[in-house]
């Protein structure tokens, strides 16, 4: 008598194809990876080879995407750029009075700064670079460019003439806008620190001598 043995053999389930991420979704990805390794080694510490392992990809697919490393970095400094260009713009396009349009537009900066650390620290770290210091001089441009305009639309006293009271405001916007990036570059070794009492500080800073401006009084020696 024989016995028949049968065995049974479990199936390997079969892989679907693997899912070719867009043009698109690639090229975010990309970035993603170039934000990280540029934020952690700067400029010129980084090299296409760490961000390509970094974004899991061979390096000659970045260069289908971005002709050269400055490219890259450029296209990612722009975005931010105009991530932070629309923080101001949103904050500074309302009817309120001066004092609620400058504390707005203080803190969406200060909220850009807290929410795209490596994004700050990678645009004005590298600030000297010459790739990239026409646009760290543009950002502190526009930014000073929109602080001016919400000094400029309060009422104040003793007005003289235009022209100079136009450059004493451009002035007024440069100093508060380098103040700001040096407070939030500041806030950078001290994170315990709560963005309201950074938006705090600059108000107490600021808009204290902006109102005595605003009522005549002048510094004279």
């Amino acid at each position: 008598m024989s016995t028949r043995t049968q065995t049974s053999t479990a199936k390997t389930p079969e892989r679907g194809p693997r899912k070719r991420l867009t043009a698109e979704a690639r090229r975010e990805a990309i970035l993603d990876a170039a934000l990280e390794v540029f934020a952690q080694r700067g400029y010129n510490g980084s090299s296409i080879d760490e961000i390509a392992q970094a974004a899991g990809i061979s390096k000659a697919l970045i260069y289908e995407h971005f002709p050269s490393k400055r490219d890259l970095h450029v296209s990612l400094l722009e975005s931010h750029v105009q991530e932070i260009f629309e923080r101001l713009a949103d904050a500074a396009a309302t009817s309120d009075p001066g004092e609620v349009r400058l504390r707005a537009g203080v803190d969406a900066f200060l909220g850009f700064v807290e929410t795209r650390r490596d994004a700050f620290r990678m645009l004005f770290r590298d600030a000297v670079e010459p790739e990239v210091v026409g646009i760290v001089a543009a950002v502190q441009r526009q930014t000073a460019a929109a602080v001016a305009g919400m000094i400029a639309t309060e009422p104040r006293k003793g007005r003289g003439d235009p022209r100079r009271d136009a450059k004493a405001i451009e002035m007024l916007g440069q100093q508060l806008t380098g103040a700001v990036q040096s407070l939030a570059l500041w806030w950078g070794d001290h994170p315990e620190v709560q963005r309201k009492d950074l938006v705090d500080s600059v108000m107490n800073f600021a808009w204290l001598g902006l109102e005595r401006l605003r009522a005549g009084e002048r510094f004279s020696t």
